[in-house]
């Protein structure tokens, strides 16, 4: 029986390692915790690896109860709202008796249970579950694993939960996840909007796992999310992005805006960047590092002369710093990053997010005349999402060079001395 919970535990960590989590099931003294980076205790932004007692007995159904545990603390974590003191009071608290689970073979342990689904969807857990691991296990992914943990907290999991609430409030709460299932769950979206778009990409992915068919227009009827129906009104002009760096009164900040204006970046790429190009004599072009959300790709600036502007040949030479920001990703995440970018912008009042400055780039390579596949790989996403987001620019451009063509053959044709109609 020992053995058999050892390997249970085993093959537990096993998933939760391909997954991307530090945190890991222990046994001690045959009761059941938690292992792993974990915030610290004295407010710093170390993350030591810590432990937390779970109180739970060491049995397969204790193992089931610990795998929720692990699922909420991992939510708390990313999203930067664990507390100790929390979890100090359940560890004092006598632990409830975990549901009974028979004891299968180890290979047949559950797979770690996606948090925050509402237990009237309880039927639909294993199914979602199998589709995290399933992510996670893909060798594309296991390559990046901090961009992978990123992408699924951003990108998949809230349309799986808004899925689960779906299906709980149902009049007769589904047993499997259908396609009329997954119909209800797009159509919560408002059209034409990006979250329906992510919605209809993240169904569709789930769909595929398990094998159900999608109609033909399936991405017709999810997509269509373009920035112009968002916000391409509210783009700031280039002299606006260069007025508003005035009102950050930190110059590592200022850096970091710089960058972010000058080369597309996304908020947390600023800090995985090669940036020794910026040096005197270099070529100027990033190297965005393979940690990164989408992996290794290169980038050139627009405007060029913004280097100088912004004074980012120091970030070259060694003579200038960007922000203190924890990078590694053990103690911290792709998003966390992101989302202090986000916050410093909020906190000096910018009327702009940091994306703006990211689609004010892309923008600017349309109206340069830059290939929009060179933009894309530039940006590190499809060339898809690129004319699907940008849609207004592009088919503008296109419209214009199709018109002065036009143009430019009809006064080549026009008679001598004769202006054309």
């Amino acid at each position: 029986m020992a053995a058999d919970l050892a390997e249970l535990v085993r093959e537990q960590n096993r998933q939760l390692a391909a997954s991307g989590t530090g945190l890991r099931l222990e046994i001690r003294q045959q009761r059941l915790g938690l292992r792993g980076p974990l915030p610290c205790a004295k407010g710093t932004a170390a993350r030591p690896v810590q432990r937390i007692s779970l109180g739970l007995p060491a049995t397969p159904e204790g193992v089931a109860a610990a795998l929720e545990q692990l699922a909420r603390v991992r939510e708390a974590v990313e999203r930067g709202r664990f507390s100790w003191e929390q979890w100090r009071r359940r560890a004092a608290a006598p632990a409830p008796a975990p549901p009974a689970v028979p004891l299968g073979p180890p290979s047949r342990a559950p797979a770690p249970p996606a948090a925050g689904f509402p237990a009237e969807a309880a039927g639909l857990t294993p199914l979602l579950a199998g589709f995290e691991a399933a992510f996670f296990a893909d060798p594309r992914r296991r390559r990046r694993p901090a961009g992978s943990r990123s992408t699924w907290s951003g990108a998949y999991r809230p349309y799986l939960r808004r899925l689960a609430a779906v299906a709980a409030a149902s009049a007769e709460v589904p047993a499997t996840i259908d396609l009329p299932l997954l119909e209800r769950v797009l159509e919560t979206y408002p059209l034409a909007s990006r979250s329906r778009q992510q919605c209809g990409l993240a169904l569709g992915a789930l769909a595929r796992h398990l094998a159900l068919p999608l109609p033909a227009d399936w991405s017709e009827r999810s997509g269509g999310y373009g920035l112009h129906v968002a916000r391409f009104r509210g783009l700031p002009s280039d002299a606006r992005i260069l007025e508003l760096v005035a009102a950050i009164p930190n110059p590592r900040w200022r850096l970091a805006y710089g960058l972010m204006a000058t080369y597309g970046l996304r908020n947390h790429e600023v800090f995985f960047c090669d940036l020794s190009a910026l040096a005197p004599g270099g070529d100027r072009v990033l190297r965005v590092l393979p940690t990164s959300k989408t992996g290794e790709h290169q980038v050139w600036p627009f405007q060029p002369d913004w280097v100088e502007r912004f004074g980012l040949e120091g970030l070259g030479e060694g003579g200038a710093e960007l922000p203190r920001v924890c990078t590694d990703l053990r103690r911290t995440t792709l998003q966390q990053v992101g989302r202090r970018v986000a916050e410093q912008f909020h906190r000096y009042g910018l009327p702009i997010t940091p994306y703006d400055l990211r689609h004010a780039w892309a923008v600017r390579t349309i109206h340069i005349g830059l290939p929009d596949t060179v933009a894309a790989r530039m940006m590190g996403h499809s060339v898809a999402i690129h004319t699907r987001t940008y849609h207004h620019w592009i088919t503008r451009r296109d419209q214009q060079q199709a018109v002065d063509t036009a143009l430019a053959r009809l006064r080549q044709s026009a008679p001598n001395g004769h202006r054309s109609p």
